[in-house]
């Protein structure tokens, strides 16, 4: 299967001013294949080097940040020759030891001809317990899972593929059936790889649900390694909470849904470590639609999304059934699906230079938008429709009240252009930045 993100690799590969480069994602969305793929295409050697209970390497980045001692150490443990520009040194699940972390920033300062890459399933977690994280000495790219670009690309090929990211809408329309069962089945499976890499090699519906609930029982034992014991309840109640409080008519997260009486700081903890996990991701609320928006953010109102469709139906043990056949789940749950399908999408193209996502809730009014973002210099309302009824009433609104905006909605209707408003089909959403 190929990643998006690979042309990516390519770019820090050819940079002349490029730094260890720091691969984030949460755990099983890829990075190990995909960065041992682009060392053996790309470099004559790979040195692969997992920190995972590994006392050899512990002892190596223990023993200080003498890089050319810590070089013939990783040579002599992979049983490798390191050579500058030639050999890709990979250093997996660097979080478990923090100075091979820290020791990024002096292969940055004294030894930046040798390419580097780390990856970390829990780094952003372990960023909160006093690791020596190198500030400005290190290039970051995060990983998600496989977007429905990439699904359309491991299910169909190449030219199914190169019609939806780069054909014209009238002739992506011709194919208006061929995407939508694709949209279906990529709700069920997901992004996860080795959901998709299932899907792909023809395994039952039911092998496809054990691959995901196997991913959400390791998330679980993650879960359980958090050292403060009295927090893994309450992480265990945000994570179990998410599809039910997005299957409400208002979808903020309302931490009095979890326990009667709960407050913020009750649970704030919980939430902060999944969202270092790269489990969840949070959507804030702004109340005034002016550039910039994050000037504008409410920190105390926000939805929590989960980072994967095929994971919310098998934590909501949604019926596969239900998922794959008719147009049901585009609809059901209040359309909970399709908005967690179009932020997943829209956060795959943060690397394309889409701004942060939040959502818009005006103080003084019912108005509300799923979604609203920054495009250059302008603000775009997005409004996702998972139903036939089409009536766009908040976003009408919104574009009447900021008459130098232009509307956006994503529904199963086709592309349609309007003087106030551009509907996308949901399967295209990433066409929102072209």
């Amino acid at each position: 299967m190929k990643r998006l993100l690979y042309q990516n690799l390519l770019d820090w590969k050819n940079k002349e001013n490029r730094k260890p480069l720091i691969l984030n994602g949460a755990r099983q969305v890829g990075k190990t294949w995909l960065v041992k793929e682009f060392g053996k295409n790309e470099y004559k050697n790979l040195v692969y080097i997992n920190c995972d209970k590994n006392s050899q390497v512990k002892s190596l980045f223990e023993n200080g940040y003498n890089i050319k001692n810590i070089l013939l150490g990783l040579g002599a443990i992979s049983n490798q020759t390191i050579i500058p520009t030639e050999t890709l040194i990979f250093i997996d699940e660097i979080q478990e030891i923090p100075e091979a972390l820290t020791s990024l920033k002096y292969f940055c300062e004294e030894a930046s001809e040798y390419h580097i890459i780390a990856a970390g399933s829990l780094l952003g977690v372990s960023l909160n317990v006093g690791t020596g994280f190198p500030v400005g000495k290190v290039d970051i790219l995060h990983l998600y899972p496989m977007s429905f670009l990439e699904f359309v690309l491991a299910v169909k090929g190449e030219q199914l593929f190169s019609l939806l990211k780069e054909g014209t809408f009238d002739d992506i329309s011709i194919f208006h059936p061929t995407f939508v069962e694709l949209l279906r089945q990529y709700y069920f499976c997901g992004g996860m790889p080795e959901s998709v890499l299932a899907f792909v090699e023809d395994k039952s519906v039911a092998e496809i649900r054990t691959i995901q609930e196997s991913i959400l029982y390791s998330y679980q034992k993650d879960i359980a390694k958090h050292p403060h014991k009295n927090d893994i309840p309450k992480i265990h109640q945000v994570w179990s909470a998410i599809p039910n409080q997005l299957a409400k008519e208002n979808k903020k997260f309302i931490y009095g849904a979890l326990k009667k009486w709960a407050r913020a700081k009750d649970f704030e903890n919980a939430v902060q470590w999944l969202l270092d996990a790269g489990l969840i991701y949070k959507v804030s609320n702004v109340k005034k639609a002016t550039i910039p928006l994050k000037f504008y953010e409410d920190f105390n109102a926000f939805k929590l999304f989960m980072l994967d469709t095929g994971l919310m139906g098998a934590l909501a043990e949604t019926p596969p059934s239900q998922m794959l056949i008719g147009n049901n789940i585009f609809e059901e749950f209040k359309g909970a699906f399709t908005e967690l399908f179009v932020f997943t999408q829209l956060k795959s193209l943060k690397q394309s230079g889409l701004s942060s996502i939040f959502y818009y809730n005006a103080e003084d009014s019912k108005q509300e938008l799923d979604f609203i973002f920054q495009k250059d210099e302008k603000i775009i309302p997005v409004e996702v429709k998972a139903e036939e009824n089409l009536r766009a009433k908040s976003l009408r609104q919104f574009v009447l009240d900021h008459p130098d905006t232009k509307g956006i909605r994503f529904s199963m209707s086709p592309y349609r252009e309007q003087d106030w408003m551009t509907n996308i089909p949901l399967y295209a959403v990433h066409k929102v930045l072209m």
